[in-house]
């Protein structure tokens, strides 16, 4: 028994999900290989057809766990789809708010089969008696449990309705959290009822009600769960207000002309909110449509540009407007005289931002509770956005864990669910491993957060450039598309600078050489990571490079010794010179460095005067640099020099 939700676990589909309808997948049954088991192309076709899950049967293999997994995943994005959709349709039934009963009861009946539980029901607090009363039931069998009165503190409701907050027992007579009565005990006990989940119903800060999901059997409420039906009770909540504020309008229509205005502006903007959220809408759209009928500028605000009225909207559930009182700070005070009223966008008390709204010294109460609706509707856009992104991160993450530990399972199979997240693993690509800085000082904690922060820049990066991205070894790893003209060390240093003003603090990042297909990955990602170690160890912490950046110590950071490479990024400039114009600029410094890096012992060997030398070096300061005799210019100038010796491209 918990008071506080369950963290959430990871289960491929809750047992009351929708199956997938049965059908034969398309070309009939899956053909089987000479073992038995279907082929992982076949496996494809019927995740593509949507078969049920018998359709999987036969032996145990790789392909068939891989795609039992990708099913489970399609399972539980299907219901999330289904509760985003059953929340959206609950805003699109409050913009056309008739009949409260009838609200309620589509509330209930979609939170009983949402959650997949036997029983659903809701209860409204009588002011007048200081207890709640059953008000909508849905799968109850028992007259006298519909008609039980539950006081303050009495029943698990009553527990709620106290403390407004939720509450969830999975053996209601055996919890001794709250108190039983012989007529609570005897209603739910004819009802059969076991586990039961009740969240309140909160308006301004009070609250007016409890909604339930019950079984009549043990079972466990996932913080998932508690979050849908918390929702389920916003939008009961703003039902019930709405109902008081249209018969609250309807009755100051006779004496005030004027708030019929109102109401059609309200109808205006429920009518465009739920036109929006219908077709895909975003954040952006509902400002612009708010600001047009609340005849002013609406600007939505991210959570870290909260003010002291989004702070006091989000605790009192209210749009409120900016004060300037005694104490206050400067923007506060020149928010109060611009007439700024804010509405925090908020989701099972976590703030997700807010809209504010501009130059309206005063708000009617149609205007107002318009602008918390607006807020309610932008926090439904904004999880169903973040609902999206997060299983498209989960993806994108389990593939590129798939190509670094088995990439061999399945070739075709990987590139064709690369192909399904827009990434081509044939054309070349770059492993980067990015790593954020490290703080001795900082505690366990403060370094998962910096690198939860990393891992979502790293999947947002990601999926803007069509790759891959996972978190592995205490930072990430990402396949990324190697852009046209650029190198891994350039792609790199873009990387470390993105990932770094992503979490506003140094990332190192390492390159590989470029890989296309799925065979090589989990070699370049070994050599990305030996570039990030190499970096840290030379002080260059939230720099990007590749080996190729590292002169003579890459070719032993890379997996492939290219010596060839190396010796071109070294001596080109003076190999092409010498090739063009039949000079021996090459021979002249390799006698040059033979000879203890003296002119004078240089000429002998050469047998050429001293002022040819002179003029040689001048000539290979100006292709190679000024700085081409600094410690570390000359030592990869020297192994060049022995390296191209040693292919026999000149005598020396």
């Amino acid at each position: 028994m918990h008071d506080e939700p369950a963290p959430p676990r990871a289960d491929p589909a809750p047992p009351h999900a929708d199956p997938a309808p049965p059908h034969e997948p398309p070309g009939g049954p899956a053909p089987r290989d000479a073992s038995g088991g279907a082929t992982a192309s076949d496996y494809l076709r019927l995740l593509v057809g949507g078969a049920p899950a018998e359709a999987f049967d036969g032996p145990t293999t790789p392909d068939r766990l891989l795609a039992l997994r990708l099913r489970a995943e399609l399972e539980g994005r299907r219901r999330r789809e289904a509760e985003l959709t059953a929340l959206i349709e609950t805003a699109h039934d409050l913009a056309g708010l008739r009949d409260l009963d009838a609200v309620l009861r589509a509330i209930v009946q979609r939170a009983r089969s949402l959650l997949g539980t036997e029983v659903a029901y809701l209860t409204l607090t009588d002011p007048e008696r200081g207890d709640t009363y059953m008000r909508v039931t849905e799968g109850s069998v028992s007259a006298r449990f519909q008609q039980l009165r539950l006081g303050m503190g009495e029943g698990l409701g009553g527990l709620v309705a106290q403390t407004a907050r939720p509450y969830v027992t999975d053996d209601y007579f055996r919890d001794s959290r709250f108190q039983h009565t012989g007529t609570i005990d005897g209603g739910v006990r004819e009802e059969g009822l076991v586990a039961i989940l009740g969240v309140p119903l909160t308006l301004g800060g009070d609250v007016i009600g409890v909604i339930y999901a019950a079984d009549r059997r043990a079972r466990v409420f996932e913080r998932e769960q508690i979050a849908l039906l918390s929702s389920f009770a916003a939008h009961a909540a703003v039902a019930i207000d709405t109902t008081r504020l249209i018969a609250e309008t309807r009755a100051a229509l006779a004496a005030l002309e004027a708030t019929n205005e109102s109401i059609e502006r309200a109808g205006e903007v429920h009518d465009r909110l739920t036109e929006l959220v219908l077709r895909g809408g975003g954040v952006a759209d509902v400002a612009a449509a708010l600001s047009h009928v609340l005849d002013g500028p609406v600007e939505f605000r991210e959570p870290e540009d909260a003010t002291e009225a989004v702070e006091r909207s989000a605790r009192e559930g209210h749009a409120v407007r900016a004060t300037g009182g005694a104490g206050a700070s400067r923007a506060a005070g020149a928010a109060a005289e611009d007439g700024e009223w804010a509405a925090a966008v908020a989701a099972g008390g976590e703030l997700l931002g807010a809209l504010v709204l501009h130059g309206r010294p005063a708000l009617d109460p149609v205007d107002r509770r318009t602008l918390e609706r607006a807020a309610m509707v932008t926090s439904l856009l904004l999880l169903a956005r973040r609902s999206a992104a997060e299983a498209e991160q989960r993806v994108r993450g389990e593939l590129l864990d798939d190509l670094l530990d088995a990439p061999e399972r399945g070739p075709a199979l990987l590139r064709q669910r690369a192909a399904l997240l827009g990434a081509d693993l044939d054309s070349p690509h770059v492993v980067l491993a990015a790593r954020p800085e490290h703080h001795e000082h900082r505690g366990r904690r403060g370094q998962g957060d910096g690198r939860q922060r990393l891992w979502s820049a790293s999947s947002h990066l990601a999926a803007t450039a069509h790759g891959l991205a996972a978190a592995r070894d205490g930072g990430t790893v990402l396949l990324l598309p190697l852009p046209a003209g650029a190198t891994p060390g350039d792609l790199a240093r873009r990387t470390a600078a993105q990932l770094g003003a992503a979490v506003h603090a140094p990332v190192t990042v390492g390159a590989a050489a470029p890989v296309a297909g799925t065979a090589e990955v989990a070699a370049r990602y070994a050599e990305a990571r030996r570039c990030v170690d190499a970096m840290r160890l030379l002080g260059r912490d939230g720099e990007g490079a590749a080996a190729e950046d590292f002169g003579f110590l890459g070719m032993l950071l890379a997996d492939a010794r290219d010596v060839t490479g190396f010796v071109r990024r070294t001596l080109g400039p003076v190999l092409d010179y010498d090739d063009r114009r039949g000079t021996e600029l090459a021979a002249t410094l390799a006698a040059y460095f033979d000879s203890g890096m003296s002119p004078v012992r240089a000429k002998d060997a050469l047998h050429v005067h001293v002022n040819t030398v002179a003029q040689r070096l001048d000539r290979v300061a100006r292709l190679l640099g000024d700085d081409w005799q600094s410690p570390a210019r000359a030592l990869e100038v020297q192994l060049a020099l022995r390296l191209h010796r040693l292919s026999g491209a000149f005598d020396g």
